[in-house]
């Protein structure tokens, strides 16, 4: 009788009611649970919790999953009772355990436990609610910067608890006890008390009278920082953000002059850098700058190490960043932190960030085995650059290298004598039948660097010389051959299938401005891959292949994969969506919750940024042509690597190009990096993508959010096109360029 009485329950169960999406959503980021936490308890993937919360098109848990999920909603909806207000309805969603602006305030720490741990918990004893003064008038700041009144939002309207640091080395139970209040803080100043708004809504108190003292006390009670990602790695270094009022109350500056902004830091002169060195603190060589690194040497293992970062000297890029430093501490507290714990804690600007990841991933050297007396040394980490820098190949070398310096003044190298694998920047006049159509559609491939950066196998040593090799697809390296043989006309599309095609539609896979070769040219290896895919023979003259190496950006491409994925799934596009509604996902997305979407863009630019780093160029410092500049004692200046992922994400979008001609008989009228744009009788991308049952052509171009796939980037008329070009009488104007908004200024095109 009991196990009929059990199915019945088990029946009553699998209907049990469940509330809306947007009231799932709430009831979760109101106990600061994030989809992983939900997703580990209900032992689903977290894409499942996230469709179950889809503010577009939500599904339904089955089976034992909705029993306890429902289980988990009611408990939920008894501590969190629904708001009155309809506006707190519509909060945007909490991430990583942090107040979604706009989101009913937490009650005091005392009233109830909060998912931050037990330390926290424990700080709770000595926590006194802190309510926020009235918004003041605009006043100047020192300067003569205006620092304009608190925006609305929850620190605006009523600050968390206020709480003094947890003792040094408070156990917390999934959190590791150095770090317990996470990997950064704001630190603001009001009503004349320093405060640092940390992740997860916590604000610590802030006994330190001198930017001395705030750096002793971060390192010693402020248990900030980040546990290393890599095991021979280190520990991420806490990150402290100064606020103006934090400026005006250390003595720094709010803004910088011009002068010390020419020079990128304030003088050496300057009281706090003295006050610094005083108490015998130093800095990096670039000084005291919007992102200062403050330290000691490092006494074995112990690391004492503090990272700045100023906003109002311009830290925070708005090319990248946006308006984030014009948020209020805690909502900038969470921006940072959301990037922190997904990517890492910032370093500096998104491409040194993305650089320090690299490195991070993939540490220069370890710790070996015990020797005969049980010590042990600092050796090769087998994967990475190594510690020593290496010089490119002749080829690699940018111009102005040392390796280049006995060439003639003013020589202008050729596709003979520099490698030049660059992203495309391609267009032509369109035909009579397009002009026909009604529609430019542009498509854009998402992440489309970070895609040519998976699975690449790159080099890790230095480059050795052959003549007359033989091709080999696995051996990363810089290779001297000709391929204007190659006929676009007729092209392999599969093992044994090849297709006719109108090459004058096409652009060149081998160059960067889509003109086809005209002899010998020197290529990274997957453009010399592609053209045996092709079909056609290649035979190298000369290389510098690259015997040492592997997949080193492997590590680095899944961290930044998962943190684009993470962030636009709690934007509401995940990466399961139909085409469709992936569309109607993306249309507006980023207003759902602007501070995310900063966190997606950063993401971004972090993948450019760092492979950009890859190959930096000289930035003043009195640098003549023919001399060695700073970036060249790095093991990360890598030309050759950087050429290597530009090639691979150029091939594989040429790739999509040839799939979509040889089944649509549909060619791009213009591509542009990663954007292509096709006439097209309809607005919608789904106007020209075979989409056949709701599958995507095989090799072709697919919606999605995930790296490599598409999404729509913008579609203006077809008579805005002609129009533009015979404006600046250009048939051959890159429209790509403009596609998303149309805008298009006499200043683009040198007038």
């Amino acid at each position: 009788m009991s196990e009929l009485f059990d199915a019945v329950d088990a029946l009553v169960a699998s209907r049990s009611s469940l509330p809306p999406a947007a009231e799932r959503k709430r009831l979760r980021t109101a106990h600061g649970l994030t989809l992983d936490e939900v997703a580990a308890a209900l032992q689903v993937r977290r894409a499942t919790v996230s469709a179950w919360e889809s503010l577009t098109k939500p599904t339904e848990p089955r089976g034992p999953e909705r029993e306890a999920y429902a289980r988990l909603l009611r408990q939920l909806a008894e501590l969190y009772p629904a708001p009155e207000e309809p506006a707190a309805q519509a909060a945007p969603a909490a991430v990583a355990g942090m107040p979604a602006p706009g989101a009913p305030a937490p009650a005091p720490a005392q009233a109830r436990p909060v998912s931050t741990g037990p330390a926290r918990e424990a700080a709770a004893g000595t926590a006194t609610e802190h309510p926020q003064p009235p918004a003041a008038p605009v006043t100047p700041a020192a300067g003569g910067v205006s620092r304009p009144p608190r925006t609305a939002g929850p620190s605006a309207s009523r600050r968390p608890a206020v709480r003094k640091a947890a003792p040094a080395g408070t156990p917390a139970e999934g959190v590791d006890p150095r770090f317990v209040n996470g990997p950064l803080a704001v630190v603001d100043v009001e009503d004349g008390q320093v405060l640092a708004y940390c992740t997860g809504g916590l604000v610590l108190e802030v006994p330190a009278k001198s930017l001395p003292s705030l750096v002793e006390w971060t390192l010693k009670e402020a248990n900030l920082g980040q546990p290393r990602l890599s095991g021979p790695g280190k520990d991420g270094d806490p990150l402290l953000v100064l606020t103006e009022a934090a400026l005006e109350r250390y003595g720094l500056p709010v803004a910088l002059g011009d002068e010390d902004r020419l020079a990128g830091r304030i003088p050496e002169s300057h009281k706090v850098v003295r006050q610094l060195v005083r108490a015998e603190w130093k800095l990096t060589k670039r000084g005291f700058g919007p992102w200062a690194r403050i330290y000691r040497p490092a006494q074995g293992s112990d690391r004492q190490c503090v990272q700045l970062c100023i906003p109002s000297w311009h830290a925070l890029g708005t090319r990248h960043w946006g308006e984030v430093g014009q948020l209020a501490p805690a909502e900038l507290a969470r921006v940072l932190g959301v990037f922190a714990s997904r990517v890492m804690t910032p370093r500096g600007s998104t491409a040194v960030t993305g650089l320090e990841l690299m490195t991070a991933l993939h540490p220069p050297t370890r710790a070996s085995d015990p020797d005969a007396e049980g010590k042990r040394h600092s050796e090769h980490n087998p994967g990475s650059l190594g510690r020593d820098p290496v010089d490119p190949a002749p080829c690699e070398a940018p111009d102005g290298h040392p390796l280049l310096k006995d060439l003639p003044r003013f020589h202008v190298r050729g596709p003979g004598e520099r490698l030049f694998e660059e992203a495309y920047d391609w267009a032509r006049p369109l035909t009579d039948a397009e002009c026909m159509q009604r529609h430019l559609v542009g498509i854009d491939v998402n992440m489309a660097f970070a895609a040519g950066a998976n699975g690449l196998t790159v080099g890790l040593g230095a480059p050795t010389h052959v003549t007359a090799p033989e091709f080999d697809a696995k051996l990363p390296g810089s290779w001297l051959v000709d391929l204007s043989h190659v006929d676009l006309s007729r092209v392999k599309v599969g093992k044994d299938k090849w297709a006719d095609l109108d090459a004058g539609l096409l652009p060149s896979p081998f160059t960067p401005k889509g003109d086809g070769p005209e002899g010998p040219a020197w290529y990274a290896t997957p453009t010399v891959a592609y053209a045996a895919e092709l079909g056609y023979e290649v035979t190298p003259v000369e290389a510098y292949v690259r015997y040492e190496n592997g997949r080193y950006l492997d590590g680095w491409y899944n961290r930044l994969r998962d943190a684009y994925l993470a962030t636009m799934a709690d934007l509401g596009i995940d990466a399961d969506l139909s085409p469709a509604d992936f569309l109607t996902a993306m249309d507006g997305y980023k207003d759902r919750d602007p501070e995310l979407a900063i966190v997606a863009s950063a993401i971004k630019a972090t993948v450019k940024g760092g492979l950009g780093k890859l190959r930096e160029r000289p930035r003043g410092e009195g640098w003549r042509p023919g001399e060695p500049w700073r970036a060249l004692s790095r093991p990360t200046w890598r030309p050759d690597i950087r050429a290597a992922v530009i090639s691979r994400t150029r091939i594989n979008l040429h790739r999509k190009i040839v799939k979509h001609a040889a089944f649509t008989g549909q060619y791009p009228v213009a591509v542009l990096s990663d954007c292509v744009v096709y006439a097209a009788n309809g607005p919608s991308p789904l106007d020209f993508l075979p989409y056949r049952d709701g599958k995507p052509l095989p090799g072709g171009f697919k919606l999605g959010i995930n790296p490599g796939l598409v999404k729509h980037e913008g579609t203006q008329s077809v008579l805005w096109g002609e129009e533009v070009r015979e404006r600046f009488n250009a048939p051959e104007l890159n429209l790509a360029r403009y596609i998303k908004d149309g805008t298009v200024t006499d200043a683009d095109n040198g007038e």
